[in-house]
């Protein structure tokens, strides 16, 4: 590789990252928390900076990628479980709702009241997804639009709006309001969830190895380092971005009540710029937005033609950017109101299922390891999931609320434990050895 290499594929990384959620969720956690700011960001940043560079070192540790971390629990769950995070992240959740952001955000505030809004919103849709399908044709130069070309013009937005802020912005923090008054880190760290950043690596992690290998490199070790180096770039870039407009949500809280991340950085763009701070916040969602789209429609081409071989890259890419166009005029509401309940349940075993990768040699691959650990948070993030869509859990509700940390969103915490420490013990006593010793060839690939 080159000497700029690592740096251009982690720009890429963070314009794939750096959508929706990604500009969302900081304003708001900042008016939130107010006086709490640091302790609720620190939470925050865990989950949503940390956990995605954690899932992209493992991926890259690994051979066979998450595929194999998957198999490591069963080859069905590793499929089934790989479906379901691409149809999410992609298609069916992730990329309409960086599609109705960008509209709600780029066009609807110059648009006339008059005009229809879904007409206006299927022709901007229609033009953004016809981008898409263009661009995500060739991943091979993906490196070269999003990180050479793109992604240094959105930081450059980012820093012009962001400076202004710190230098303009000087009203004091407000004092907490609800969960963030008695758990604002771990308020912050469930908020990390809406990213989508952790699953997102789990399907970004093909299109960065392969990116890197396009530059030349073979060697794991090697392919190992310069994945961690673009990572870490990628890592650096949002957590300055995550502080910068957190902090503006912070300072805008003296200015009224807000419903939402948009509302505040909208505010907070009027109020610096005037019109021009309205279209220069409106140039970064879209920007954001589309990097992100790109990078998920790519990551799902990547991974469906290679499950199905019969359907071809431009086939899987044309499918998702169809379906994506549909969804996105439904309306942003509708697309939220789904992506709760999903994240609140996919999160906590892909933490478990990564967290196992790294603790790997200690257990020798065993799939009672792996099983057990979870089998066991997955009933509680179902539950977590279910009871997030409102639903009464009866009797269930009771025992999720007996269970530690469940006051702060993670009674799958204990769960996970107890079942990582069933599947130790069960794999010490020989029970399932058959099984591991077939998989030792596989462990020994690990790097």
């Amino acid at each position: 590789m080159k000497k700029f290499d690592s740096l251009f594929i982690g720009l890429m990384l963070f314009s794939m990252f750096f959508g929706a959620g990604n500009l969302i969720f900081p304003p708001f956690l900042g008016a939130q928390s107010g006086t709490s700011f640091w302790l609720a960001m620190a939470g925050f940043i865990l989950t949503g900076v940390g956990l995605p560079l954690a899932v992209l070192l493992a991926i890259s540790l690994v051979k066979g990628g998450i595929n194999e971390i998957g198999n490591r629990v069963h080859p069905v769950f590793s499929t089934v479980f790989m479906v379901i995070v691409y149809l999410s992240i992609g298609p069916f959740l992730a990329i309409p709702r960086n599609a109705n952001v960008a509209f709600e955000m780029g066009i609807v505030p110059f648009v006339n009241p008059a005009w229809n809004s879904t007409l206006v919103l299927l022709l901007f849709s229609a033009a953004f997804f016809l981008l898409v399908y263009v661009i995500s044709l060739n991943p091979a130069k993906m490196e070269k639009y999003m990180g050479r070309w793109i992604t240094p013009t959105l930081v450059l937005a980012m820093i012009v709006l962001c400076v202004i802020g710190f230098v303009k912005l000087d009203g004091p923090l407000e004092a907490p309001v609800g969960e963030y008054q008695t758990g604002a880190f771990f308020k912050g760290f469930l908020e990390g969830y809406n990213t989508m950043d952790a699953l997102a690596s789990l399907a970004f992690g093909i299109v960065i190895l392969t990116a890197v290998k396009q530059k030349g490199v073979r060697d794991d070790k090697l392919l190992t380092r310069f994945t961690l180096n673009a990572a870490l770039v990628a890592g650096v870039l949002l957590t300055v971005v995550y502080v910068s407009i957190g902090w503006m949500g912070g300072k805008m809280a003296v200015n009224g009540s807000f419903e939402g991340g948009t509302q505040i950085l909208a505010s907070a763009a009027t109020l610096l710029l005037g019109k021009s701070g309205t279209a220069l916040l409106g140039f970064i969602f879209t920007l954001a937005c589309f990097t992100t789209v790109v990078g998920l429609t790519t990551a799902c081409g990547q991974y469906f033609s290679n499950l199905l071989p019969k359907l071809s890259y431009r086939q899987v890419v044309l499918v998702v950017t169809l379906i994506g166009f549909t969804l996105s005029n439904l309306g942003l509401s509708q697309i939220l109101k789904v992506s709760v309940p999903f994240l609140v349940t996919a999160y906590p075993l892909t933490i478990v299922l990564i967290a196992l990768t790294f603790f790997n040699r200690y257990f020798k691959n065993s799939r009672l390891v792996y099983g057990s650990a979870m089998l066991f948070t997955g009933v509680f993030a179902v539950l977590g999931g279910l009871a997030a869509t409102g639903m009464n859990l009866g009797a269930l509700q009771g025992l999720r609320d007996s269970l530690p940390f469940s006051s702060v969103g993670l009674e799958w915490l204990a769960p996970a434990v107890a079942g990582t420490f069933i599947g130790l013990v069960l794999s010490n006593l020989g029970i399932g050895e058959e099984q591991n010793k077939k998989k030792s060839s596989t462990y020994a690939e690990t790097r």
